[in-house]
């Protein structure tokens, strides 16, 4: 618990520095969704639709801290802004467990169509793409720490649903799995299999799955004290493995996209960023995340 703490201690200052920061004034606003499909954990959804949405519009879904809840996701990251300046819709999921962390770890979430909460925002997803016209080609999660971790588990048990995902400050797929919802030996960064072990996890999510598999841009503190930085290179080896690209960078540039930063390309499916110095409060440049989407033309245009 006190891990858990530390978590809500740390991202809360995300929020607030957001809350305090200037911006524009917004004519959407973050709505409820109450009815939006098959849920079998009872989770929360909520959505914001920018006031001018693009033809066939991108899908973002935007997943919370431990301790957080959809509305802290909207106010402490810029995805909302984003969206009105490029017209692509943003899920909100909010986790109903007592720590508001997201179950990372059943055997219900780590398999394709298992049920729990990977399920549930599956089912948002799908409802939004119906009721809005939103682009399946074009939908996508990230999500910072439990939500960083929601993000590899989603994006291991349905890579038919994402074409790409961020993760921040997360784990491994798989890495969390077992009857606990916290476990120390990989949030300790103790974990460590071979790339093809850990590959091996997220293809057994979807035995028999023959089709794409979604692009992964990865992010870490090398001063993470609550999900070590080794977690960092386990990642890299996993989804090198399940994309079959080489482990070894096709470019790597200094001071980017902020100074001491380093970013690492493993072609064009596979990015990770270490934050030099930084803790698991994390910055968010959700600017580069919609980079890495693709999503970059302004709504209407």
């Amino acid at each position: 618990m006190a891990s858990r703490t530390a978590v809500f201690v740390t991202t809360l200052l995300i929020g607030l520095a957001a809350l305090l920061a200037p911006g524009t004034a917004r004519a959407a606003s973050l709505q409820q969704v109450k009815d939006f499909g098959y849920n079998p954990s009872g989770i929360k959804m909520f959505v914001y639709v920018p006031a001018r949405v693009a033809a066939r519009p991108a899908v973002v879904v935007g997943v919370h801290w431990c301790h957080g809840t959809a509305q802290d996701f909207y106010a402490g990251t810029q995805y909302a802004s984003l969206a009105d300046r490029y017209g692509f819709i943003v899920i909100y999921p909010s986790a109903v467990s007592s720590d508001g962390c997201w179950d990372v770890h059943s055997p219900a979430v780590l398999r394709h169509d298992g049920g729990g909460d990977a399920q549930g925002i599956v089912s948002m997803v799908k409802y939004v793409q119906q009721r809005y016209h939103g682009d399946p080609a074009r939908t996508f999660v990230t999500g910072h720490s439990s939500g960083g971790m929601m993000t590899n588990v989603l994006l291991g048990s349905y890579p038919d649903v994402f074409r790409a995902g961020a993760s921040f400050a997360g784990v491994p797929f798989g890495c969390f799995a077992g009857p606990a919802s916290w476990n120390t030996d990989c949030a300790e960064g103790r974990i460590d299999k071979t790339a093809q072990q850990w590959g091996d996890l997220v293809r057994s999510a979807y035995p028999g799955y023959r089709g794409p598999r979604p692009r992964v841009q990865l992010w870490h503190g090398t001063e993470d004290d609550v999900l070590r930085f080794a977690n960092f290179g386990e990642a890299i080896d996993q989804w090198t493995n399940v994309l079959g690209v080489s482990a070894t960078p096709t470019s790597t540039e200094y001071n980017t996209p902020r100074s001491t930063w380093t970013r690492t390309r493993y072609g064009s499916r596979v990015e990770a960023i270490r934050e030099q110095g930084q803790p698991h409060n994390l910055q968010i440049l959700a600017d580069e995340v919609i980079r890495f989407f693709g999503i970059g033309q302004s709504a209407g245009t």
